[in-house]
């Protein structure tokens, strides 16, 4: 019995001084121990996993040199060589995390983005259907977050101190020439476009990507729906709407075609609520358009839209010059848009977005000097000022275009793109004045051409940055420009982070200013911005500081031909300014149960020295604080929302210029009194009918400028400079009411789903 208990005492002793201890610790880049790391001996059973300090220890009876294997989820896997010999082995392993589209940081300066999942949707289509005051208009739901101005008498986005023709709307990579409806003297017009057209949309209040350009302050880039989910068909009527329209998908659910048609008519609503202008021709509009989409092989998507809109209006308002005269003005506007998007997934990681539009857009304006009788008055070559306000313009213009834009995966989620982008535009304007004699045609055509390449560079799931460089060419102006383009981001926390952006951005004077002139340059501005942003499913908070520096604006030069005591101006690019601020924005859908709220605020501090004015003064649409706060409530159990927004703005600064000589003095300035607008609407979302033939029923109303408050935007002045006369809106409030009839689709869902 004794030997074989001593061979075995033999055996157990040889084994165990065969073993070899491992033990160590399991950290990321920045310290922190990784909890459930596993730590094993490639090709054998060997191994341990991490306890919750990162601490980990085995034994092996491994021998030589082998592979130690180091794997946790979400981190780069980690191979080391290790000697085992039976000495004890003492480790301090490393792992990088590894980049994850989830986890990694977006570059948010300077951007608001809606549609996109992995960002988190700001503005949802829905959210701009039930933003009290916005109607359904993109730009007036835009208005609510910060950065933007409350501008009620011209159309267009008038961000951080520039102007409306500063921010430009793109649609599936293609830029958008007329966006709005024709402008109407002091009076904003709203958008073309309805915002159920779009899944995605990024607000950029500056520092945006140099795959875009034209534009001082801004961009909204807004990406067409690709496949609808089913066919339906769809109703709009109340008082001053009637459409119809339909999308229709294929069996296969790879391609898919829609049309539809809107009637626009508010003799009834002006009949019922009265308004300042006296409307002479009641405002209507036709608005038609149609779609289709096709799924390609390889998961990729083309996608046509087309849309042709007519309008006509006339109005009446007392002429600011006189006591006893009318100014009539009229225009019909006719506006056809196309757009052609092909995006294609090829091999080996590359993408591919072709894109090419064309637009449009024809006005023929009239405006005439009446009487008390409205009847057209006519005068004395003396009095030159009310000569030259009786004339017609007819103003065209067209713009085709193509984009091409390539995409290759560099490898985990950095990327680089590069592409090339045309435009030709022609514009055509005609002046006349029968009682001057005068018939005078201006006509100017551009190619454009623009390059750019730029890449994301994602260091670790906390760092990225975005590289970009655009050049430009006009014809026209015969410039050229190279703009640089910087954003960085870096992850503070789970849901933290801060980003910067610096950019250096150029647009082509006004058509305007090109029909006088073409020996002008490129405008220009500078772009610094800084931002934190801590956001999670439900709620976002985001502050955000800029300072954007303006060179080249351009600057108008009268000419006085003194005979006829007339004068006409030329310009050039000796304009200069700058705007700087800071922003906060908060938003919630978590703290109360079926209830989102949001509010901003926006800080201005902006001055110009452009077009007339005599110095660097603060522009006439920028309001030094500016602040919204909506919210809206949903009743699940009855399918009803109930929906506010208040918006507030302190006084904007207005001038009377005065023509001196062959130069402008400043007369007379102010401020007018403080914006004040609370708006409501709700809705109520029922379905009528039995399973299978359902219909899906929107019952919407609202109601904006509850109050009543006299809003005043700026003056006109009498060209003595004698009289004043304030610009405000046609009514106080404005009231609407419709049913929205669905079949196919349960609308209802929609509404309840973007409010929970």
């Amino acid at each position: 019995m004794k030997a074989p208990l001593f061979i075995a005492f033999l055996l157990i002793s040889g084994w165990l001084q065969a073993q070899t201890q491992v033990s160590g610790t399991v950290k990321d880049g920045k310290g922190h121990p990784l909890r459930g790391a596993s730590i094993t001996i490639k090709d054998s059973y060997d191994g341990a996993t991490a306890d919750s300090l990162g601490n980990f220890h085995f034994k092996t009876t491994e021998k030589g040199t082998l592979t130690l294997l180091i794997t946790n989820i979400g981190y780069n896997s980690v191979e080391q060589p290790i000697t085992l010999a039976g000495t004890p082995i003492e480790l301090r392993l490393v792992m990088k995390e590894a980049l994850s589209e989830l986890k990694a940081v977006t570059i948010t300066a300077g951007s608001f983005t809606a549609g996109d999942a992995k960002r988190g949707a700001v503005l949802s289509s829905l959210d701009v259907a039930t933003t009290a005051g916005s109607n359904a208009d993109i730009t007036a739901a835009l208005k609510t977050l910060p950065g933007a101005q409350q501008v009620g008498e011209q159309e267009g986005l008038f961000v951080r101190g520039g102007a409306g023709y500063e921010a430009k709307q793109y649609i599936d990579g293609t830029v958008v020439n007329n966006p709005y409806y024709s402008s109407v003297p002091d009076i904003a017009t709203r958008g073309r476009f309805s915002p159920f057209l779009f899944k995605g949309t990024v607000f950029s209040t500056g520092g945006y990507s140099a795959l875009y350009g034209q534009a001082l302050s801004s961009v909204v880039l807004l990406e067409s729906i690709d496949l609808p989910e089913k066919s339906e068909v769809d109703a709009s009527i109340s008082p001053i709407i009637l459409g119809l329209g339909t999308q229709q998908l294929a069996k296969d659910k790879q391609s898919s075609y829609g049309f539809s048609y809107n009637y626009v008519n508010v003799g009834l609503y002006f009949k019922a609520v009265k308004q300042v202008p006296d409307y002479f021709k009641m405002p209507q509009f036709h608005n038609g358009d149609a779609n289709f989409r096709i799924r390609t092989k390889n998961g990729g998507m083309i996608k046509y839209y087309t849309t042709f809109a007519y309008n006509d209006l006339g109005l009446r308002r007392q002429d600011w010059d006189s006591l006893n005269y009318k100014d009539a003005f009229s225009i019909t506007n006719h506006n056809w848009y196309n757009n052609l998007s092909w995006r294609e997934y090829l091999n080996n990681g590359w993408k591919m977005d072709l894109a090419a539009g064309y637009s449009t857009n024809l006005d023929n304006i009239g405006q005439q000097v009446q009487d008390a009788n409205n009847q057209p008055r006519t005068f004395p070559d003396s009095s030159f000022w009310m000569v030259y306000k009786t004339f017609n313009v007819d103003q065209k213009q067209q713009l085709a275009q193509g984009k091409a834009v390539f995409d290759k995966k560099l490898g985990g989620l950095s990327a680089i793109r590069f592409g090339t982008e045309y435009w030709y535009s022609v514009n055509n304007q005609r002046y006349r004045n029968a009682q001057y004699h005068s018939d005078t045609a201006y006509r100017f055509h551009d190619h454009f051409n623009s390059l750019f390449v730029e890449s994301d560079i994602f260091l670790t799931n906390a760092l990225a940055a975005k590289l970009g460089l655009r050049y430009e060419h006009s014809s026209v102006i015969a410039r050229s420009d190279l703009a640089p383009r910087v954003s960085l981001a870096y992850r503070t926390g789970s849901e933290a982070q801060v980003s910067l952006a610096y950019g250096v951005f150029y647009q082509k004077p006004e058509n305007n200013q090109l029909f006088y002139t073409t020996n002008i340059g490129f405008t220009k501005a500078t772009h610094y911005i800084i931002n934190y942003q801590k956001m999670s499913k439900d709620r976002i908070f985001r502050v955000e500081a800029y300072y954007k520096k303006y060179d080249d604006l351009i600057k108008t030069v009268p000419l006085k031909i003194v005979p006829q005591n007339y004068f006409y101006s030329t310009y050039d690019n000796s304009g200069t300014g700058y705007a700087k601020g800071f922003e906060l924005f908060w938003r919630d859908k978590k703290s109360i149960k079926d209830f989102d709220y949001w509010i901003s605020y926006s800080y201005l501090d902006t001055k110009r020295n452009y077009l007339n004015y005599t110095s660097e003064l603060k522009p006439n649409f920028a309001a030094t604080h500016t602040a919204s706060i909506v919210m809206k409530r949903f009743f699940t159990k009855i399918k009803s929302g109930v929906n506010l927004t208040y918006s507030y703005a302190t006084g904007r600064p207005y001038y009377n210029f005065r023509l001196v000589g062959d130069k402008y003095n400043l007369a007379e300035s102010g401020e007018t009194k403080d914006y004040h607008s609370l708006n409501f609407s709700c809705e109520y979302v029922p379905s009528i009918g039995n399973e299978k033939a359902k219909t899906f029923v929107v019952l919407f109303a609202s109601v904006s400028n509850i109050l009543g408050y006299n809003q005043v935007y700026g003056y006109n002045y009498s060209y003595s400079g004698q009289y004043k006369q304030p610009i405000t809106p046609p009514a106080n409030r404005f009231y609407f009411i419709g049913c929205f009839l669905s079949w196919g689709v349960d609308r209802s869902q929609d509404a309840i789903n973007n409010n929970l």
